[in-house]
């Protein structure tokens, strides 16, 4: 017993640094680790950045398509123009008119509008 009591009253006054220690170690590893601590700070940063990013490819989109929708207001069209697309995208042609067809590139975006049939707008 006389062994155990003087390791006990060798160990008693490092006991408090050691505790301190502990506990020193819990909050550093809680700091780095934790919900709120580093390492999900520097998560939660890297997700700003990328909604940042897609906020931004978003925002551009928008502003695109509000462009187009602004031309299509009914003070800003051209009703030549318009008549001129929808021909084209339609396949439409005046009876007066003389239909030169033109072989397409392979990938061309509009090649379903260059057809053979031609609808004849003169007899409607």
């Amino acid at each position: 017993m006389a062994i155990g009591r003087g390791i006990a009253k060798r160990l008693r006054p490092a006991l408090v640094p050691a505790v301190g220690l502990v506990l020193l170690g819990y909050f550093i590893f809680h700091a780095i680790q934790g919900e709120r601590g580093l390492v999900a700070w520097l998560v939660l940063k890297q997700e700003i950045r990328t909604t940042a990013a897609q906020d931004a490819v978003l925002k551009a989109e928008q502003a695109m398509l509000e462009r187009r929708v602004a031309a299509l207001s009914a003070h800003s069209l051209d009703p030549d123009m318009i008549e001129e697309r929808a021909r084209i995208m339609l396949n439409y042609a005046h009876a007066d008119e003389l239909v030169i067809l033109l072989a397409r590139p392979e990938g061309d975006s509009y090649s379903h509008a260059a057809t053979n049939s031609v609808v004849d707008l003169g007899t409607e």
